[in-house]
């Protein structure tokens, strides 16, 4: 069932936002999201198989760019995602290029797509249709200037030694870049060219950008709900507790896509031997997030029933259903 979904190599990266009603110092305000209150945003990862692979606490409501690529290199088991898909709120040049450095594709969905600018080697090269889109020109002479340092921010944010949120506001300054951080926004103008021509030119890759993003918005639905006790407010004050507690929100949510997509393989398989025509198209749209059969009220019980080596049986579509 999940192999149908896709092979666990495409992620994608996106917060979803809790009210903190009580006073602490990791709460940031945002009329938009908190009102009159403060709030946090739990930033997480999520593969194409609906599973999810890291997450980290925010204050406030930070644009993503300076945090989303410390979500990626928290991950800690699991296949590593090679593309990474984020909303145009985590896009900039530098993220672009530092995202590529450490040998991850990005995919952000950029918001007015006819009015992005292209970026070329070359200014007096001929692009015919593309020469007025095509009027940036990056500077190979200021990447090789700072190849060395730049492979040495990869192999650092890579080996976990400095924090990407730190070099992205250390190289940008507030919109005012270092050489440092001109050269890597330079080498990120290339891949950001030939992400822009494959959304204009390749519908595929925009479908796939897209499914992955509303696979997001799925989960951060689910977790709502399972969150409903405390109406998606964070009631705790240090930044750890609002980590624990996180962590256990995103422990169910893996627990309920594995279940979701254990049972619904052995519902299809049923139905395969019995003879019905299940199509892997069909088997595609299928969510690993359906909840109408989990009981979301009351207490999680994380002990093993006794099954006796087996797996629980499926229930008889044809049975009366017993909902008391």
């Amino acid at each position: 069932m999940a192999q149908l979904w896709g092979g666990g190599r495409l992620a994608s990266v996106d917060g979803i936002r809790f009210v903190v009603p009580v006073r602490t110092i990791h709460a940031r305000p945002n009329p938009k999201y908190f009102g009159r209150k403060r709030g946090i945003t739990w930033l997480n990862m999520l593969n194409d198989q609906s599973a999810g692979l890291s997450a980290k606490v925010v204050s406030g409501t930070p644009r993503d760019s300076l945090n989303f690529i410390d979500v990626v290199q928290l991950q800690q088991g699991g296949t590593r995602p090679d593309d990474i898909i984020t909303d145009t709120g985590s896009y900039s040049d530098i993220v672009f290029g530092l995202v590529h450095l450490i040998g991850k594709r990005y995919r952000p969905q950029l918001a007015n797509l006819p009015d992005q600018r292209l970026w070329r080697f070359d200014p007096g090269a001929d692009y015919g249709p593309l020469n007025q889109a095509a009027r940036g020109r990056i500077d190979s002479d200021k990447i090789a200037a700072h190849w060395e340092d730049m492979c040495r921010v990869a192999v650092s944010i890579n080996e976990c030694e400095v924090s990407a949120h730190d070099v992205t506001r250390m190289i940008s300054r507030d919109g005012n870049p270092t050489p440092l951080g001109q050269a890597i926004a330079h080498y990120g103008r290339i891949f950001k060219t030939l992400h822009i021509l494959r959304l204009a030119d390749d519908e595929p890759y925009r479908r796939e950008g897209k499914v992955q993003a509303n696979l997001v918005e799925g989960r951060h639905d689910l977790g709502r709900r399972i969150y409903h006790g405390k109406k998606g407010e964070m009631t705790r004050t240090y930044y750890e507790g609002m980590e624990d507690q996180l962590s256990a929100l995103g422990l169910v949510l893996n627990c309920t896509v594995l279940w979701n997509t254990f049972y619904t393989n052995r519902a299809l398989e049923q139905l395969r031997a019995q003879g019905y025509p299940v199509l892997d198209a069909d088997a595609q749209r299928l969510s690993a997030f359906i909840r109408s059969h989990i009981g979301i009220d009351g207490h999680y019980a994380f002990h093993l029933p006794d099954l006796g080596g087996t797996h629980r049986r499926l229930r008889d579509p044809d049975a009366a259903r017993d909902d008391k």
